[in-house]
């Protein structure tokens, strides 16, 4: 066995065979698997391996097409050949016209990635489908590409492959500890001995946190007892003389395949259940949960009246084996939060159907430092301090019940709520306030109108229209009042602290104090990784001369770990996490300087504060730091507020707004003032794959100043010009806003890709945001969005439609 290799995956199965495989392919042959038994012995053997294009981010969708096509060339290949069913097709059931809306949302989308569905009627579903009822069914959702694969052959030619290029694999190995070193290398300890390596991979499948706990981590990862069967033949199957299509039945909770000539029938069942919450024997190898198909009577009913056929059927085997869930549902694959050079690739409750993928895009996170597809749908540090181990599992409990159930737009589902508060979620709520969640934190979405207003689920505009309306008027008449928490917030102290902004941004750094700017941060392909606000604090009773660098509640561990990745140890640099200790609120409109003024001492006129200040008071006796910022386009202030003074704070501001018309408004009313203004959203707008002159950011750029990380490779992709644009689109709809991923088009080609979308209310426009092809970025280019599978007008307009002098946040 190697004593020192470049990188050690944990686990033999799917995720581990896929990424060895795939750091060869990315050059990197100088690796090593290790797997305490032999080589799918876990959750991979006993996978139903259903290899499906369906996701529901164009990321996923990408994941999936890689593992098909990858799939395919190991189908053909002489020296391994891999058992691979593809294109028997597959259909996704549906019995309500909302869904069916979804189906059409979803092919607009995949159509960006070159992927073909059709949306069908429920005639055309069992015309493909012989052995289907049309009894309450409206459609399904077709995929041409759908089939299953042979797992164990799948796994061990992807080990034969990366061993043909020179990496080794060691079974019956289990690894026994792990140890990094103040150089960031790893030594994986193993009953048979230790490997020195500069990476280390974690893919170890329902055992994950027990590799976690050897590193002080722990991944929010559960598993569920799945179980399906397989029947005896069927003779409608023999004589039908073609294999049957994949099945998934969001209405009965239940999927098919064919197997040989039966079929394997899965269940979803709502009695489900939790397995290994308390440890897992280190004998459950190879092996399987106990039957009981007692727990899915419910479902099978359902089953059988989809396809009476089931009813005559024998059941040849039962299977109930564990499979991995995460709190939303989708893997966590890429950098472990708060290490160096560990990597996990783990949670893949699909995972043989997507793992081809999900190893493709971990090889090229390790050896490049990005994928070529934003990964932040999958990325772990998307889920911060609050998963934990019994909100995982009430979480994938709620996932597994809902298995063939897509998130609705403003769909937040009722599993783990609350997660994270602030002393002003109860006060708030018995204002009326309907939350959404933002990494765990239960932010306000908008005021309800009345206690049993309830919104219908729909990609078209909803009852909520009117009611965001109501609250941006306000704001831009009168004055509003929301708090925003989880605001991720990073306090950088030392000498050197402007110095080491000035490598991480890739424009001009505020250095001035009591000033504001803002900054964009790019990885080393000079891409954007992150956006920052960053403000500087004087020094004063409260603190040394300090930096506040502020950014997006979902960055609190990505940006952490990047911004200490690029410590110097020469610099006097000090990073501290105020993330959870402070919140904010956000004081916005034309009277927010008159109740701002009322409620705390000081000038506050346009000449005293003028746009961009920040200023340390207090807000009645509750002490505050202000910042006069604005994500609304209105006069605004950030009034950021330690949480233990919070309630103090939030009331002097109501009582001071009494004579100045203050509303609560929520973030659906700053999502839609935004939109208005040309502000972007990390990850939504801001993501790796296109570069800060492709995302409209050039004035955020000063490549005159010294070197600053991404700079070279910035440089070096201005010899090729954009390859896309970032614009702003007015929708010639009504009905519906543009959702991500749907796709533009003209003459039916795809052209761009919806990043954002949502009405406004102050200019009476549906307005999105898209990457699209540069020969349509020019203001005045027309095109067709394809909205939920109706072909709308777009034109590309000037950004900030509303107020783009900026003179109503400078008043």
């Amino acid at each position: 066995m190697k004593s020192r290799t470049r990188a050690v995956v944990i686990g033999g199965g799917i995720a581990g065979c896929s990424t060895l495989y795939h750091l060869t392919q990315e050059g990197w042959t100088d690796v090593v698997l290790v797997e305490r038994d032999e080589l799918t012995s876990g959750t991979t053997w006993h996978s139903a391996a259903q290899v499906t294009n369906f996701g529901m981010t164009q990321t996923m969708v990408g994941l999936k097409s890689h593992s098909i096509a990858l799939y395919k060339r190991l189908r053909d290949d002489p020296d391994y050949p891999v058992g691979y069913h593809h294109g028997d097709g597959g259909i996704r059931l549906a019995n309500t016209e909302a869904q069916m809306q979804g189906y059409r949302h979803f092919a607009s989308m995949a159509r960006g990635m070159g992927v073909e569905f059709e949306v069908i009627d429920a005639e055309e579903c069992a015309r493909r489908h012989r052995l289907i009822s049309t009894e309450n069914l409206i459609g399904g959702l077709w995929d041409g590409e759908d089939g299953d694969i042979d797992p164990a052959q799948l796994c061990q030619t992807l080990a034969f492959h990366a061993r043909k290029a020179g990496a080794e694999v060691y079974r019956n190995t289990p690894v026994t500890a792990l140890t990094q070193h103040k150089d960031d290398s790893w030594t994986v300890h193993t009953e048979h001995g230790d490997i020195d390596c500069d990476v280390v991979v974690n893919a170890c499948g329902y055992r994950v946190n027990e590799v976690g706990a050897m590193m002080g981590v722990h991944h929010p990862v559960a598993s569920m007892e799945h179980q399906y069967f397989i029947t005896e033949d069927i003779p409608a199957i023999v004589e039908a003389g073609h294999r049957m299509p994949l099945l998934r039945c969001p209405i009965s909770d239940y999927y098919s395949r064919q197997e040989k000539s039966g079929l394997l029938v899965g269940f979803y069942e709502q009695d489900c259940k939790t397995w290994g919450m308390d440890g897992i024997s280190p004998a459950f190898s190879n092996d399987l949960c106990p039957d009981d198909l007692d727990r899915v009577m419910d479902v099978l009913e359902g089953a059988f009246a989809r396809m009476p056929v089931l009813a005559d059927a024998g059941i040849k085997r039962v299977v109930n084996g564990p499979i991995t869930y995460t709190i939303d549902g989708a893997p966590l694959v890429g950098p472990i939060p708060g290490k160096r050079n560990a990597y996990c690739i783990i949670g893949l409750r699909a995972g043989l159907g997507e793992g081809g993928g999900h190893g493709w895009l971990l090889a090229q996170q390790i050896v490049h430092g990005e994928a070529q597809y934003d990964t932040w749908v999958i990325d772990p540090r998307r889920f911060t301090g609050h998963a934990n181990v019994e909100l995982t599992a009430l979480k994938a409990i709620e996932d597994y019940q809902n298995e063939f159930r897509f998130h609705f737009p403003h769909e937040h589902r009722a599993a783990g709520r609350p997660a994270k508060t602030t002393p002003l979620t109860p006060i708030l709520a018995a204002e009326g306030a309907e939350f959404t969640t933002v990494n765990g934190w239960e932010r306000v979405d908008y005021i309800k109108p009345s206690p049993d207003f309830h919104p219908s689920l729909s990609f078209d505009f909803d009852e909520t229209f009117e009611v965001i309306a109501s609250e941006v008027r306000n704001v831009a008449e009168n004055v509003g009042l929301t708090e925003v928490n989880g605001f991720n917030r990073i306090e950088i102290t030392g000498a050197d602290r402007h110095a080491f902004l000035d490598r991480m941004i890739c424009g001009n750094v505020i250095k001035r104090d009591g000033r504001v700017g803002l900054g964009y941060l790019l990885n080393a392909q000079g891409t954007v990784k992150g956006e920052a606000t960053i403000a500087n604090l004087p020094a004063s009773d409260r603190g040394p001369g300090r930096v506040w660098y502020g950014s997006a509640a979902a960055s609190e561990y990505h940006d952490m770990d990047w911004l200490t990745a690029h410590l110097d140890p020469n610099e006097d640099v000090q990073l501290r996490s105020l993330t959870n200790d402070q919140t904010i609120l956000v004081l916005a409109g034309p009277n927010a300087r008159d109740v701002l003024s009322e409620a705390t001492r000081g000038d506050w006129s346009r000449e005293a504060f003028p746009w961009l200040s920040m200023r340390e008071c207090c807000v009645g006796f509750a002490p505050a730091t202000i910042m006069g910022v604005s994500f609304s386009g209105e006069l605004a202030y950030e009034i950021h507020v330690p949480n233990a003074s919070l309630y103090a704070a939030y009331l002097a501001l109501r009582r001071a707004g009494e004579n100045y018309g203050l509303k609560l408004f929520g973030a659906r009313a700053v999502d839609a003032m935004r939109m208005e203004k040309g502000f972007l959203h990390w990850k939504a707008d801001l993501i790796t794959e296109f570069d800060p002159f492709e995302t409209g950011l050039s004035r955020f750029v000063t490549l005159d100043k010294g070197d600053f990380i991404g700079k070279a490779a910035l440089l070096a992709r201005q010899s090729d010009g954009p390859r896309k644009q970032w614009v702003t689109l007015r929708i010639n709809s009504d009905r519906a806003p543009a959702h991500p991923g749907a796709s533009l088009m003209d003459a039916r080609r795809v052209i761009g890709t919806i990043t954002s979308g949502g009405y406004g209310h102050r200019v009476g426009m549906n307005l999105a945001y898209a990457f699209v092809e540069p020969a349509y970025a020019n203001i005045g280019a027309v095109m067709e969005l394809d909205s939920c599978g109706d072909l709308v007008a777009a034109e590309v307009i000037a950004p900030s439609p509303y107020d783009p002098s900026f003179g109503r946040m400078r008043s």
